[in-house]
């Protein structure tokens, strides 16, 4: 019975449905983590988003404060994420002095559905300077 099982082993005949099984699992497995993975891209390419109009809108305002604070509200509620906010300083800017921001929202990322995920990270920054000048 060993002598025929490692005959049909080492017989190539049906190497080539094996091959084509195989090269198909793998497809689909990469198919399968890009599918779970482009969401992961969406979300990063929203926070982005969020800390360019959040600095955005302390360069208009001239300070951080009651602006930032409402603009964190709605973009919040368009992009349904809720990100912590880190600012390089509170209160009044004056011209030309520079504040960045730093948001940061941590997400599941999990390969197959039903097996688990594990968090991950996202963090964005952005920077500018005020516009307003302070007398």
């Amino acid at each position: 019975m060993l002598k025929k099982m490692t005959k049909v082993l080492l017989d190539g005949r049906g190497e080539g449905y094996v091959d084509v099984a195989v090269s198909v699992f793998a497809i689909l497995l990469v198919l399968a983590l890009g599918v779970n993975a482009f969401p992961m891209f969406m979300t990063k390419m929203q926070l982005d988003n969020f800390a360019d109009e959040l600095i955005r809108e302390a360069e208009v305002s001239g300070r951080v404060g009651a602006e930032t604070s409402a603009r964190y509200e709605r973009l919040a509620e368009k992009t349904h994420l809720r990100p912590t906010v880190t600012w390089s300083q509170t209160g009044r800017i004056q011209l030309n002095q520079e504040v960045s921001v730093t948001v940061t929202l941590q997400t599941d990322f999990g390969f197959i559905p039903g097996l688990g995920a594990w968090p991950v990270t996202l963090t964005a920054r952005a920077a500018g300077k005020s516009e307003v000048y302070w007398k």
